[in-house]
């Protein structure tokens, strides 16, 4: 029975307490991406660096934490080593299938003797010319270091910009009362910015998060809320899609070169194909 006076909708909100968790590159932004072999020079356009990283357990995603008009003032034929080295430029782990030793990947990094600046700098240019005409844009690098090979293997630029309604999906998740967060392995900096532009508070952006953090944030948020709800679209979501009390799995951003591992699919309650239809599952909840 409701109470005298207290709208039925509120009464519930004050008793449910529910968070959503986005997944940023794919999830809340349409991104573009494209990879470099620097050995053999050839270009991967549109390939899912998380599935990348996750075919080889020695490849690990790392997040370059470099201004990018300093990496493109460079000379091209400079080392990458030689750039981060000299520059005291830090690097984040982003992506790995297993526990690694970031003093490891560190020491990779700044001896390196594989990648020029022009291999990121190839593949910034690239991004830069598909996103450059958007209103607001997310621009990051890094690289992929395979451990056994003791190397960087791939270069790696992501450029995204909001999907048509996430600005607008998030206004509503928040009126209905309801927690927004994102857990994303792109770049701190840049994902505080775009949250600005989304309206989610920075103190609720969590940056740089491999599988096993986001699984963590997840499970952090459930001592918090009843209901924690997991949006994602990428292999490296998996894991904390498992400790959501509801997994959403986006595929607003899919193509040839981008299907959904097995075990995405199988761990998920829903599948959407525009963000704007998290509106739909969360509505019922409250």
């Amino acid at each position: 029975m409701n109470r005298i006076g207290i709208n039925p909708v509120e009464d519930d909100l004050s008793s449910m307490s529910i968070a959503v968790v986005f997944d940023s590159a794919g999830t809340l932004l349409h991104t573009y991406r494209i990879v470099k072999d620097v050995i053999s020079g050839q270009l991967f356009p549109d390939v899912e660096t998380t599935m990348l990283t996750f075919e080889d357990p020695d490849r690990v995603l790392c997040v370059i934490h470099a201004h990018s008009r300093g990496i493109m003032d460079t000379p091209e034929d400079h080392l990458l080593s030689d750039f981060l080295r000299e520059n005291k430029i830090g690097f984040g782990i982003s992506c790995t299938r297993r526990v690694i030793d970031a003093d490891e990947i560190g020491q990779i990094l700044m001896t390196d003797k594989s990648a020029c600046m022009g291999d990121m700098q190839q593949c910034m240019r690239i991004i830069w010319s598909k996103i450059k005409q958007e209103a607001i844009v997310a621009l990051n690098s890094g690289v992929i270091v395979h451990i056994g090979q003791g190397r960087i293997e791939f270069t790696v630029t992501a450029g995204g910009t909001p999907f048509p309604g996430a600005k607008e999906t998030i206004r509503e998740i928040h009126r209905m009362g309801i927690a927004t967060f994102i857990a994303s392995g792109d770049r701190e900096a840049k994902l505080e910015r775009m949250a600005d532009y989304l309206g989610i508070p920075r103190d609720r952006v969590f940056g740089v998060a491999t599988p096993t953090m986001k699984e963590r944030i997840v499970r952090d948020l459930k001592s918090e809320y009843d209901t924690v709800v997991m949006v994602g679209d990428s292999i490296n979501d998996l894991l904390a899609m498992r400790s959501a009390d509801i997994a959403v799995l986006t595929e607003q951003q899919c193509s040839l070169h981008t299907q959904k591992h097995d075990e995405l699919i199988a761990a998920v309650k829903h599948r959407i194909h525009d963000v704007r239809e998290v509106l739909e599952i969360i509505r019922p909840l409250i």
